[in-house]
């Protein structure tokens, strides 16, 4: 899988968890430069568009959010902390997953 990653100039120990996740990183723009702040021609050869929300203004946020709704790829904002891309990556992974394995999730909550 490739990630299109949006915000943060240096991105730490980010790259390593994607790794560790099965996803390259197929392009950064850190958000701080005019032209990253303007809407891309697209996201071609990306699976998912992660957004990272405290280096991002709103706008910068809707016109890469917009844009991946437009061409079907998945997204998700999150701070940029190992901690919160962890937890984001695990909600996206629950939410693709077949309910037999719902089910069995020892997260779920039980009634």
């Amino acid at each position: 899988m490739n990630a299109y990653l949006v915000g943060a100039d240096v991105l730490g120990s980010i790259p390593d968890l994607l790794a560790q996740r099965g996803i390259r990183i197929h392009h950064h723009v850190s958000g701080r430069n005019a032209a990253h702040q303007r809407r891309p021609a697209s996201l071609r050869g990306a699976d998912l568009l992660i957004l990272f929300t405290d280096f991002l203004s709103h706008n910068v946020m809707r016109a890469y959010r917009e844009l991946a709704q437009e061409e079907d790829i998945q997204f998700l904002a999150c701070r940029r902390s190992v901690c919160a891309l962890s937890q984001s990556l695990d909600k996206l992974a629950c939410s693709k997953s077949d309910s037999a394995r719902c089910d069995a999730c020892p997260k779920r909550k039980r009634k």
